[in-house]
């Protein structure tokens, strides 16, 4: 049997930042984050999650980016092989089997929402949800009802639309495909970000949101909500299931690996943090609740963009920035089920592809888009399926994965894990950095885990 090709590398860091941005600046940053700050005080949570992006962001970044580029290889695989002369117990790859099954899960309910962009951006073109005129918040709410949970069949068209967009990236592969995506999609969303950013703080009241957006109400910070921000830290980063081990699988050996982890880091928390100022200027203009929750995006922004001038238009950039943000995360997300069955089982990489798109599509997207409708009344944990799978995935497996993790690095790899650093890196900078993951980190994300479920 011949021997199989040397891995490929990213073409350049620069092309790599943009996938791992690519990759981390999803629903998180422009769905989740903004909701979670109108919820929980506003500039508070933004100073906790600028916090926590130090205390655990970055550190677990370099935990999953060592582990990645040790063997370069599939995230399963990647806690295997031996290490320090001995081989890895094979119990280790229980951490890799969790990262899987956490990707799927999160799949299996976050192309749905890819679903749900998809149909606000054809309504409003079409007229389906006509916000050419100032509406209310029954009329919105209306709107979601009749075409978010009760067309099962809409969101599933819509859904596999975009399940068929990311296959049609993926199968040009890692270097072809994703990366060539992440350099042009990447630079669009930027600019259709800034485009909303400049049009809200400049519309008449703004100031408000952003006062609450930035000036931190310290009343409101508690160690629960510290903690609470911690954990979503590890959806923002993409922590947990595996998507930065396999995309620094693919990374040259001489990367500086502190430098790309603390960029990386930066990016994400300004692009949330513009996220921000995308929508609370704009809330605040036309006298809008921030505090809304999950259906801030889809049930209150429409209202704002209702009265605006040229609302319309502002709006299908602003959901198609939802959708690009959507796309380059899926695709690394997919990327890491498609390489651990490729290289497990030797199959055709198109046929990876089918395999996993399709199963994810049948046995997780499909009963999410269902549980809205047909299944409402089927309950899992006491939530219905859409939520059970964030609930899982979000609250058990990733934190649990992010564990074993910080473990393997710490009391596995050892010495070889600062190794792997030291490439024009600081000795002493690296030895904190190993003695804070190998004994402090497991404590923060037990306290993380504690938290989510009690």
């Amino acid at each position: 049997m011949s021997a199989p090709p040397p891995r490929q590398t990213w073409s350049s860091r620069l092309t790599y930042i943009l996938t791992v941005a690519g990759a981390t600046v999803g629903f998180g940053a422009t769905w989740r984050f903004p909701y979670l700050v109108g919820e929980n005080g506003g500039g508070a949570y933004v100073f906790l999650f600028c916090i926590a992006m130090i205390v655990i962001g970055i550190p677990m970044i370099l935990v999953e980016n060592v582990i990645g580029r040790r063997k370069g290889v599939n995230a399963l695989d990647a806690f295997g092989g031996s290490l320090n002369g001995k081989p890895v117990p094979k119990i280790w790859k229980v951490i890799g089997w969790m990262g899987l099954l956490g990707a799927f899960g999160i799949m299996a309910y976050y192309m749905v929402l890819g679903g749900w962009v998809i149909s606000y951006i054809v309504n409003i073109i079409s007229g389906g949800l006509d916000i050419s005129q100032p509406v209310n918040g029954e009329l919105t709410k209306t709107f979601f009802v009749e075409h978010i949970e009760n067309s099962p069949w809409e969101i599933a068209f819509y859904t596999l639309l975009f399940v068929i967009v990311n296959q049609w990236i993926l199968v040009k592969g890692v270097i072809g495909g994703i990366e060539k995506a992440a350099k042009y999609l990447m630079p669009l969303l930027f600019i259709f970000l800034i485009a909303m950013v400049a049009r809200n703080v400049t519309l008449p009241g703004a100031m408000e949101g952003i006062t609450f957006y930035l000036k931190p109400d310290f009343s409101k910070i508690t160690a629960g909500l510290f903690v609470f921000v911690l954990g979503q830290v590890f959806f923002a980063l993409s922590l947990g299931f595996g998507v930065m081990i396999t995309l620094s699988s693919y990374l040259d050996k001489n990367e500086n690996l502190v430098q790309t982890a603390v960029i990386t880091a930066i990016t994400n928390t300004v692009i949330a943090v513009l996220a921000g100022f995308m929508i609370f200027p704009s809330l605040f203009s036309f006298g809008v609740a921030p505090n809304s929750g999950p259906t801030l995006v889809f049930q209150s922004l429409p209202i704002v963009f209702s009265n605006m001038w040229a609302g319309p238009v502002f709006a299908v950039i602003f959901f198609g920035l939802l959708l690009i943000a959507a796309l380059t995360t899926s695709l690394t997300i997919y990327e890491v089920l498609i390489t651990t069955l490729q290289e497990k089982t030797k199959i055709r990489r198109t046929a990876a592809i089918t395999l996993v798109l399709g199963g994810i599509f049948l046995l997780g997207n499909v009963p999410s888009i269902l549980s809205y409708g047909p299944w409402k009344d089927v309950s899992v944990f006491g939530k219905n399926i859409f939520d059970a799978f964030d609930y899982v995935s979000g609250n058990i497996l990733f934190m649990l994965t992010a564990l074993g993790s910080a473990l393997f690095v710490g009391f596995v790899m050892k010495d070889e894990a600062k190794d792997e650093l030291l490439y024009k890196g600081n000795h002493t900078t690296v030895n904190i950095w190993f003695n804070y993951v190998k004994y402090l980190v497991p404590l923060v994300i037990l306290l993380i885990f504690a938290g989510n479920l009690f």
